[in-house]
């Protein structure tokens, strides 16, 4: 049996290539798999896109979902998915991660939509400085870095 990876990064509706290059090399260096959920704001084919991801693709398990309900019918039974959102009150570093979670991110213009973070246990990164929101890949990663040190202690 194979084990989880460390984490799962869900970028959901992504719009911008740089910013998925750039979460796409995040997940390579923690060995984290990454689901991209359709449609894009651009093509994984695009010069922007492969700028910003270099080389490190090769060492991304990367998962494509037509739309949310296919990528519901990929999870496991026990799967615990965590919704990003500047509307959540609970705090990133509260959650108790564990190894294999889901770590779902939504598009850079609008965030995810309500029905889809109030069907999931939703969590903020502090902005204590206010603005609107960080950019997508600075929260996955400051994300994604917490839960792995709450998973493997770093």
């Amino acid at each position: 049996m194979t084990p989880s990876p460390l984490l799962r990064v869900v970028l959901f509706e992504p719009e911008k290539a740089g910013n998925v290059g750039n979460v796409a090399r995040t997940c390579a260096v923690l060995g984290a798999e990454l689901h991209l959920i359709r449609p894009f704001g651009f093509h994984l084919h695009d010069r922007e896109f492969r700028r910003a991801v270099m080389d490190y693709l090769e060492g991304v398990t990367l998962h494509e979902h037509a739309n949310w309900t296919a990528f519901q019918a990929a999870l496991e039974p026990d799967a615990r998915v965590w919704a990003f959102s500047t509307h959540a009150s609970t705090l990133y570093t509260r959650a108790g991660f564990q190894r294999g979670d889901y770590l779902c991110f939504g598009p850079e213009s609008r965030g995810l939509p309500t029905w889809l973070r109030e069907g999931l246990s939703a969590l903020k990164l502090p902005q204590p400085g206010g603005g609107r929101s960080l950019n997508l890949s600075v929260a996955v990663g400051a994300a994604a870095f917490e839960a792995g040190r709450q998973i493997e202690g770093w």
